[in-house]
């Protein structure tokens, strides 16, 4: 998802699973649900709101809002700014490339999450917070019905459990039982060699 970093997860995942390396997708908001229902992702940090039907979803951060513009741009002159301070501009929500390049031009604003303004930052632009707008929020979504045995492990790094933590080490335990061979010696034969060690006991 545009303005969401990664890169304390997915250091924090390398360390943990380094022979299990993560596959990033970028997704824009508007398909951030069919890359999950078409499989393309097993997990997707996904801008709210967004349909929840048949899918799990953890509430992670709020996003403030500020308004992107030219540096030549009288609300660049402002440390931030309300609504009612956009009244008469053309305000566009969709941080794509023809937006991004009529705000360069001064032919609209762009109201954006502040961590899309970072993300994209540019010389030319510079952004303003609206101290009115409502915000918005990052969460994780997956799958209802997905069996992926590592999302659980993920989820768990997101939220910030430690490697040390008592589920990840059921989780870890429970797995290793389970796959973990089993080595048994028949009982015939345990008996025969019993009965022989006492003769030799006796004997002696």
């Amino acid at each position: 998802m545009p303005g969401v970093t990664l890169t304390k997860w997915t250091s924090i995942w390398a360390e943990r699973f380094p022979r299990t390396p993560l596959s990033v997708l970028e997704v824009t908001q508007a398909e951030q649900r069919t890359a999950l229902d078409d499989g393309r992702v097993d997990v997707c940090f996904v801008r709210l709101p967004i349909d929840t039907s048949e899918l799990h979803l953890i509430p992670l951060y709020e996003e403030a809002p500020v308004v992107w513009v030219s540096k030549e741009h009288p609300i660049a002159a402002f440390d931030e700014v309300t609504s009612a301070d956009l009244d008469g501009e053309t305000v566009l929500i969709e941080a794509d490339a023809d937006s991004i390049n009529q705000v360069a031009l001064e032919i609209a604003v762009l109201r954006v999450p502040m961590s899309v303004a970072r993300t994209g930052s540019r010389r030319d632009l510079t952004y303003r917070p609206v101290t009115d707008a409502e915000g918005t929020t990052i969460g994780l979504a997956w799958r209802i019905n997905d069996p992926h045995p590592l999302i659980d492990e993920f989820i768990g790094v997101v939220r910030g459990r430690t490697v040390n933590s008592s589920r990840t080490q059921q989780d870890r335990t429970r797995s290793t039982d389970e796959t973990r061979p089993t080595r048994t010696r028949p009982a015939a034969q345990g008996r025969k060699s019993q009965k022989g060690s006492s003769a030799r006991r006796r004997r002696g």
